[in-house]
């Protein structure tokens, strides 16, 4: 049963045309990547999920858990599709510098008002990445950016969400931490949440996910499981480097 359904969502910034029809499912308890070039569309995705950016035309859905009712979230605001269950860490982490990473995690929570659930969370985000709570005290601009990208998954997981939204979380960070982190999102995946994932590093993201789809100029122009994207010939060609 899906969790998430796009339906042919076009979507413009400024007076640039980004999403062109794009449609595409996540299930319950996958793992799904987006992958494409820089500029196909695949961020403004992620965005319009989490309402961000806007459709012109077109539908999202979302069914939080699979005994519930699939909302049309297309036109909630941003916030309530954060309560609703779904969360998003963003490109480039975006961390807030100046505060340190336990403060960093709670703005994580925000909407929450269950205290001592709250606690139990920070505690899990803290077995997930042991360095969060060695570095508690320190400014989040001081950390490395594997700690950054770390946190900004932790901080998108204190919203207790049945669907994580990941962006980028490879970007700019070394083959060590690369494998470190997703080794972290496979356990995060095998506690009971949903991702979607954008990742520019198209062969982990085939490894890891059960089912891609691949984005050209706004479009969705292949889609399959994770094992027959990485055996497609005109995908080893253009992503991963291979023939």
């Amino acid at each position: 049963m899906d969790m998430l359904e796009i339906r042919d969502s076009h979507v413009y910034i400024g007076q640039t045309y980004v999403l062109k029809g794009v449609s595409l499912e996540v299930r319950h308890g996958e793992i799904v990547a987006l992958i494409g070039a820089n500029g196909a569309g695949k961020t403004t995705t992620l965005s319009t999920i989490s309402g961000l950016t806007r459709s012109r035309r077109g539908k999202i859905l979302f069914r939080p858990d699979p005994d519930t009712t699939q909302r049309d979230i297309t036109k909630a605001p941003a916030e309530g599709i954060v309560k609703m269950g779904i969360s998003h860490c963003p490109e480039g982490r975006q961390v807030f510098s100046d505060l340190n990473v336990w403060e960093n995690l709670l703005i994580g929570a925000y909407l929450r008002k269950d205290k001592h659930a709250i606690q139990s969370d920070l505690q899990w985000v803290c077995e997930l990445f042991p360095i969060l709570l060695d570095r508690r005290r320190q400014s989040a601009g001081n950390l490395s950016g594997g700690e950054q990208m770390m946190l900004a998954i932790g901080r998108a997981l204190m919203s207790r969400p049945r669907l994580l939204l990941l962006d980028e979380p490879s970007l700019g960070l070394a083959p060590l931490l690369v494998e470190t982190i997703f080794e972290m999102l496979e356990q995060i995946n095998a506690q009971g949440t949903t991702i979607l994932l954008v990742e520019q590093n198209a062969l982990m993201a085939l490894e890891l996910a059960q089912r891609a789809y691949v984005m050209e100029t706004g479009r969705i122009t292949l889609s399959g499981t994770g094992k027959e994207l990485a055996e497609n010939e005109a995908v080893r060609k253009a992503y991963l480097g291979t023939t």
